[in-house]
């Protein structure tokens, strides 16, 4: 997709460059491929991500960053972010790239004294840019991996694989570790499911559901399961545990993000709401089920060869809102059937 004429990122004397993540555990899996572009056109350059403190794990497993460092809570108020910004401009950046939108990015940037400070011209921060890319109305409408390669793109930075292959990253024995530690007599076949939503409950297919799709598939195939999320999920886990007649290994709020995208990793399949570790899955070629209902699967559908959409096609979907101000008919239609057809099709696939 062609941008425009943009100014071009320069190419030498780029020796330290920032990148300001995203704020979410999904879009931070989303950004990575931009983040590999960033690296094959700056192979020698000391690549730092500044980021918010519960996606830190993302980068570090899976991007060629040189260093992370935590955007802290104590910076998380006006005083707080030049506070951040003097802290940044002794470490003498030569650019910083933006993948957030916000306007606070390009602010840090700017307060930071970075000569150079490329994004997309979200927010109204062109201004602050000095490379700024316009953020026109198609691009808003690709998927959200195509969206940041595509601001790298424009900036002069060269082509990657939009295929992440993220399994690659994650050692099966340490992997397997980690599962004992949570589940010391886990079987062979462990089915994990995301009950809950970050963004609103109108993200989220209904607990009795949940609980009925894993109760089938865990008789079926002689698998334990586990319901991921964080501390926010554990009511929705609860919820889904009330409905089932079997014990599932609630682990909402139990586990870092870095073990839970090593257990993740184990599962035989993944059924997901629109979410982060829906993410996560996907982009570790995880057999992944993923329940859409007021969100866009054109521009979130979870990445990798084995992510299936469940999906019913109506009038008022995608919305977007936090919660459905109709009959949330979009969840509604999308029965337990065709949620276990799906998982059960993935779970016969042989394993690549």
């Amino acid at each position: 997709m062609k941008q425009g004429k943009n100014k071009i990122l320069p190419k030498k004397g780029m020796k330290k460059i920032l990148i300001r993540g995203t704020n979410w555990i999904g879009d931070a899996v989303m950004t990575l491929p931009a983040v590999a572009s960033i690296r094959a056109t700056y192979p020698q350059a000391h690549l730092a991500m500044l980021v918010k403190p519960w996606v830190a794990d993302i980068y570090k497993i899976f991007s060629d960053l040189d260093e992370v460092i935590i955007y802290e809570k104590k910076f998380d108020h006006p005083a707080g972010v030049f506070g951040l910004a003097r802290t940044l401009k002794d470490r003498k950046f030569d650019a910083a790239i933006l993948l957030q939108n916000a306007i606070e990015a390009a602010i840090i940037a700017l307060a930071a004294r970075i000569p150079v400070r490329a994004g997309y011209d979200s927010d109204a921060r062109g201004l602050l840019l000095s490379h700024s890319v316009r953020r026109t109305g198609a691009i808003k409408k690709v998927h959200q991996i195509d969206y940041y390669l595509e601001m790298v793109k424009s900036l002069g930075c060269v082509s990657v694989d939009r295929e992440m292959r993220l399994e690659t990253k994650i050692n099966f024995s340490e992997a397997r570790e980690i599962l004992k530690k949570y589940i010391p007599d886990a079987p062979e076949n462990i089915i994990g499911i995301a009950p809950g939503a970050t963004y609103g409950p109108a993200k989220k297919w209904f607990p009795d559901r949940f609980a009925a799709v894993a109760e089938s598939l865990s008789k079926k195939h002689s698998a334990r399961v586990m319901i991921m999320g964080g501390k926010a999920d554990d009511a929705t886990a609860r919820e889904v545990q009330r409905f089932a007649e079997m014990e599932f290994i609630n682990l909402c709020g139990k586990t870092s993000l870095r073990e839970a995208i090593e257990l993740i990793s184990q599962c035989r399949v993944f059924i997901s709401n629109d979410s982060g570790l829906m993410h996560v899955a996907g982009a570790l070629n995880v057999p992944t089920v993923a329940v859409f209902g007021s969100t866009n699967p054109r521009t979130t559908a979870p990445a990798g060869r084995k992510s299936v959409i469940v999906r019913h096609e109506v009038p008022c979907s995608p919305c977007l809102k936090k919660e459905c101000p109709l009959d949330f008919r979009c969840m509604e239609l999308i029965s337990v059937n065709d949620v276990l057809q799906a998982a059960e099709r993935l779970c016969e696939e042989k394993k690549d």
